[in-house]
């Protein structure tokens, strides 16, 4: 999910990790939190944008700060 504008996260209520990433306007990302546990607050005072994912997913798809991403909608 991508929640913007904003550059902070809360995990109230809910009952899993998650995975963080903040990325400013131009897509380059400025932050990362790893598995993100409930009842959390994250933030990062550079981002535009946070996009939460699937606990594991930075490791997996090998998110790095400075990379550039590119979000496509589908269905809009």
């Amino acid at each position: 999910m991508v929640i913007a504008p904003t550059n902070a996260i809360h995990t109230f209520f809910m009952r899993f990790a998650i995975d963080v990433v903040f990325a400013a306007q131009d897509g380059t990302v400025v932050g990362l939190r790893k598995s993100l546990r409930p009842w959390r607050v994250a933030f990062s005072t550079r981002a535009f944008c946070a996009i939460e994912l699937e606990s594991g997913s930075i490791e997996r798809d090998s998110i790095a700060i400075g990379d550039r991403l590119i979000v496509a909608l589908v269905g809009a």
